[in-house]
Order: structure tokens, then sequence, then C-alpha cells
């Protein structure tokens, strides 16, 4: 059974950054399309970044240059880095996983974590 647990998140000033952690059970991260979703108030969950099993990165356009997407493979747990972060940042962020699906639609993912909170305040 796959489990997917994040923790990282929190309050924080805008401009400040954060990292959050996506601890994996049951897949291989390597092995595996890991995905950060976020999904604010009233809003659709949103395609935030992508580390593809083959080590390419994907990011969406609002996060390009201030977040990264990172893996350690020996501890199966996938990052996103944060800085720069700004009020629209705030929302739930997710982890989502699958063994072949390597876009940016959420409904492709198979496996989702449980979210983690981000606040930014102006």
């Amino acid at each position: 059974q796959v489990q997917l647990v994040e923790s990282g998140g929190g309050l924080v000033q805008a401009g400040g950054s954060l990292r959050l952690s996506c601890a994996a059970s049951g897949l291989t991260v390597s092995s595996s399309t890991m995905g950060w979703f976020r999904q604010a108030p009233g809003k659709e969950r949103e395609f935030v970044a992508r580390f593809r099993r083959g080590g390419s990165t994907l990011y969406a356009d609002s996060v390009e240059g201030r977040f990264t997407i990172s893996r350690d493979n020996a501890k199966n747990t996938v990052f996103l880095q944060m800085h720069s972060l700004k009020p629209d940042d705030t929302a739930v962020y997710y982890c989502a996983a699958d063994p072949t699906y390597y876009g940016v639609e959420a409904r492709r993912y198979e496996d989702w974590g449980q979210g983690t909170q981000v606040t930014v305040s102006s």
C-alpha cells in the first residue's frame, strides 16, 4: 500500500522560504513520477512541479525560478524548496505519485498524500 506523507508547511512572510517534504512508502520515488500540486480555497487543484522517474523536472510558470523539486533516493523522499514566497502561493500542498503518467493533470495521478498547509502573509 502506497503512503505519501507531507510535512514542512507553515506560516511564512512574503519573500520567505519553506521546504516541503514527501516521505514515500510502498513505492520507490526514483521509479515513479513524483509531483507537487496545490489547492487554494475555492480553487481547483493545480500543478506545481514534478520529477519524472528519468530525472527530468517540470514546473508551473507561476513557480518557475522560485521553487525547486528534488528527491533523495536513499530516503525515498521528495522535496519542494520554495523561495520568494508570495501570498498567492497560499494553499494546501499535496504530494502525488504515479507509476507511468508524467503530465500535469491531477486526476491522472494515482496516489496522494494528505496535504500540508502553506500560508504566506503579506
